[in-house]
């Protein structure tokens, strides 16, 4: 395994980070546990998970399949780095979401009680909260620090000028602010590229891309699965949506000689922007095939054909649509 620094910490972690959406709801708890075996086998030591994730709403079910695990001993929660999620709505009642100082005390506490572990390593605001100032969230925030109960926190789905803010806001209260940023990134999507990756690069914020393979689009084989991310009808539509740019590039990728899974997977490798793509797997085949793209290098002229292929938004901004 290829470890890295997480954004501008200290802090090392697997090249490639084991997502856990799928456990509960596609994944079975003996499954779930083998996997995550696996990965700590093989040496992926970066474990995502929500506290929404399971879609029970309020039970956090993905989080008490990893509490049970760690519950095993053995080592495990030491030689893991997880993280989860804040935001989500987990009851009925009007603070039971969002990120109040409210919530992400009573949020934190639940996801540990359910995690069974006295500390979580990342915990990421799961989306931005325009209702809430800055200051009452990092008020939070260094507070679970000060208790120990939160080493490091991150962000997902912000935009570069929220990193931007959030980070100054933190500096002027001597705190660290975020770490990382799990953002929608692939070579279907490339968005962020305009904005949010430049402000991870200045901030020292490492980017932990989230459906990298697009919902399994590119993942190989654009007719429709029998089973799996690929026959879900969003899925097929945008597979659809993109045969014109799929079939180029399934056969480059069969030119090359790598499945298409793994040629998404390394294409993201190759951005130092990017920490730690996330593999979210629902069968143990899943978790060791993208092993693979840790070993792929792909050449100058094949990342400017998958440029060409799947174009991005033309750069960073401004220059990207300004001169």
């Amino acid at each position: 395994m290829i470890y890295t620094k997480l954004g501008r910490t200290g802090l090392e972690v697997s090249r490639l980070c084991l997502g856990t959406m799928n456990f509960g709801p596609e994944t079975s708890e003996k499954e779930s546990h083998a996997m995550m075996d696996e990965a700590r086998a093989i040496g992926i030591n970066f474990f995502d998970t929500a506290d929404v994730y399971g879609w029970k709403k309020g039970e956090g079910w993905t989080e008490q399949i990893i509490g049970r695990w760690l519950s095993q001993g053995g080592g495990r929660r030491d030689s893991i780095v997880l993280a989860t999620k804040v935001y989500g709505r987990m009851g009925d009642q009007p603070n039971e979401r969002r990120l109040s100082a409210y919530h992400i005390r009573r949020a934190c506490e639940e996801s540990l009680r359910r995690l069974q572990t006295d500390h979580i390593d990342l915990y990421q605001m799961h989306h931005i909260d325009l209702e809430t100032p800055w200051e009452e969230i990092w008020q939070a925030m260094e507070q679970l620090v000060r208790e120990g109960k939160v080493i490091y926190v991150g962000s997902s789905n912000f935009a570069g000028w929220q990193i931007a803010t959030a980070n100054q806001t933190a500096a002027h209260r001597n705190f660290m602010g975020l770490v990382s940023e799990q953002s929608i990134y692939s070579l279907q999507n490339r968005a962020i590229e305009l904005e949010v990756i430049p402000a991870c690069r200045a901030y020292g914020v490492g980017l932990i891309p989230w459906s990298p393979l697009a919902g399994g689009v590119l993942g190989g084989a654009p007719e429709k699965d029998a089973k799996g991310r690929r026959a879900d009808t969003e899925a097929q539509e945008l597979a659809a949506k993109h045969r014109s740019q799929l079939e180029p590039y399934e056969a480059l990728c069969k030119q090359i000689g790598e499945p298409p899974a793994v040629v998404a997977m390394a294409w993201l490798l190759m951005n130092p922007a990017v920490t730690a793509p996330i593999i979210g797997p629902r069968t143990m085949d899943q978790l060791t095939g993208g092993l693979r793209a840790l070993e792929v290098r792909l050449d100058e002229s094949t990342m400017k054909t998958l440029d060409a292929i799947w174009p991005g938004p033309g750069g960073e901004a401004p220059e990207a649509y300004a001169w």
